[in-house]
């Protein structure tokens, strides 16, 4: 460091310690200042660079602001319930009465499964029997009860089929578009599309189930390629959904809002350094959102304050269905506050301890259904006498079905089948009580008209005013799509 001529000894440029505290406290009132204008624009048309002359980069705006769509759209967010491990379409909505009729028998029935390709098995017959409901005639199993009572409010679609019976490809599929990783989710893309209403809650929430996460993990809610602002915030399945949002001990609001103040002001000194780097310009959105979570976050995951009769709605009074039954009505809350897209995981981990029947699926539909039954059909109640199932599109499904015959020698389990299963909408944008597509007369596979997930996906985008054709994010040298390069059309017959 080169000496100041005739400075005091001990002393910094000339200033003692305490005048130099002095001088630079007193600027940082200034940066603070500067970093709100920044925010609000205020700055963005005066900004130049040392030369005087060259603008400096306007600051990137918040890439969660909401966005009008596109096109006309009636639903405002969406709730999928995700059925982790491929529930059975032929012993819950899909109604096959040739299974009843051929149980225990071997016959030649085309197969492809995790297991590999087979010509022949033996069928299993439904443990449970269906029954017709609602005006619209509905083919119910007993499993759903509860979700029966809804079925004028639901779209079945009967004919889906996707490429991958194995898991972790088939789930990157449902819920990105992929079979590999690496692709931003359809919750992504919806907040890419739309942002979302409430800036002090993420856009894009994911609620796993107790028993832990799906396969495939957290590429099942990755932003991908895209910043990571847009990625899936993950809510625990059971205990406080989000920890330590209380205040440690002895840090108070007022501390709280002094470091956000510090976060701004950091944000402003380095707004041109932000301006060529957009990951940097991601993460600094989410810090920003994690502070502001603390002060709005507990009042919406507080399902307690709800009275008896919505916890009974649910299904919160009983062991059985109290966490499904919370995540349920938590997903309403979340969606009453503008949050733009949540999906809910029943099931996780491995084997029986999601819908994957390979064994006894008498047993383990009968747990998972039991589970969740219940709370689903509450949800759509709740959601139509509140008035926001019109703005509000909910999504039943799993990775895909299972098939007509038994996977082993012995017992009545099912193996994977992705090339004809059953999944259904309600809500926003959606015609009740109809069904479009089938299978076969033994379930096996889809038959007609076929609809793959990426119709599924170009639906749901379409429900919230999307285009899913002209909706594209660029990235490797093409305009990538939820639907894929190609393009896709939604499925015409479900929507209202």
């Amino acid at each position: 460091m080169t000496e100041i001529p005739n400075a005091p000894r001990n002393t910094f440029c000339g200033q003692t310690r305490r005048e130099f505290f002095w001088e630079a406290g007193g600027a940082f009132t200034g940066v603070a200042l500067a970093g709100m204008l920044l925010k609000d624009g205020f700055l963005a048309r005066q900004a130049l660079a040392a030369d005087g002359v060259t603008p400096l980069p306007a600051p990137a705006p918040n890439p969660l602001l909401p966005k009008s769509p596109a096109l006309p759209g009636k639903a405002k967010s969406v709730i999928f319930l995700f059925m982790y491990g491929g529930p059975s379409h032929v012993d819950t909505f899909d109604y096959k009465p040739e299974l009843y009729k051929f149980d225990g028998k071997t016959i030649k029935v085309k197969t492809k499964g995790r297991g590999g390709d087979r010509n022949e098995g033996r069928v299993v017959g439904p443990k449970w029997n269906f029954r017709q409901h609602g005006q619209c005639g509905a083919w119910v199993s007993d499993l759903f009860p509860h979700v029966a009572t809804c079925v004028d409010d639901i779209a079945f679609v009967k004919s889906m089929y996707a490429e991958s019976p194995i898991h972790g490809s088939a789930m990157l599929m449902m819920n990105s578009g992929k079979l590999l990783g690496g692709a931003p989710a359809l919750g992504s893309w919806v907040n890419y599309g739309l942002g979302t209403v409430n800036q002090n809650l993420p856009g894009f929430v994911v609620m796993l189930d107790s028993t832990g996460g799906p396969i495939s993990g957290a590429k099942n809610w990755s932003s991908g390629y895209m910043p990571a602002i847009y990625q899936g915030t993950v809510l625990r399945g059971e205990g406080p959904p989000i920890l330590d949002l209380a205040n440690p001990a002895g840090r108070s609001d007022d501390l709280q809002r002094r470091m956000l103040d510090r976060l701004k002001a950091w944000n402003t000194r380095h707004a041109l350094e932000r301006s060529g780097n957009p990951d940097l310009e991601s993460r600094i959105e989410s810090y920003e959102l994690a502070y502001r979570m603390q002060s709005t976050a507990p009042e919406a995951v507080e399902v307690e304050s709800e009275g008896a009769k919505t916890k009974e709605l649910y299904g919160i009074d009983d062991p059985r269905t109290e966490e499904f039954g919370r995540k349920c009505l938590l997903a309403r809350r979340l969606v009453e506050r503008g949050v733009r897209f949540v999906q809910v995981y029943s099931g996780g981990s491995h084997n029986d301890a999601n819908w994957d029947a390979h064994g006894d699926l008498k047993k383990n539909h009968d747990y998972h259904a039991g589970r969740t039954d219940k709370p689903i059909a509450g949800l759509l109640k709740d959601l139509k006498q509140r008035g926001l199932l019109d703005e509000t599109l909910v999504v039943w499904g799993g990775e895909f079905g299972r098939q007509p015959t038994a996977e082993y020698a012995e017992g009545t389990g099912r193996d994977h089948n992705s090339y004809g299963f059953t999944m259904w909408m309600a809500g926003g944008g959606i015609k009740g009580g109809v069904t479009v597509g089938e299978t076969d007369e033994l379930g096996s596979t889809g038959v007609g008209d076929r609809y793959h997930v990426k119709h599924l996906h170009a639906t749901i985008l379409q429900c919230l005013g999307l285009d899913p054709n002209a909706l594209t994010y660029f990235y490797a040298g093409l305009d990538q799509k939820l639907v894929g390069v190609e393009g896709a059309q939604p499925i015409r017959g479900v929507l209202a």
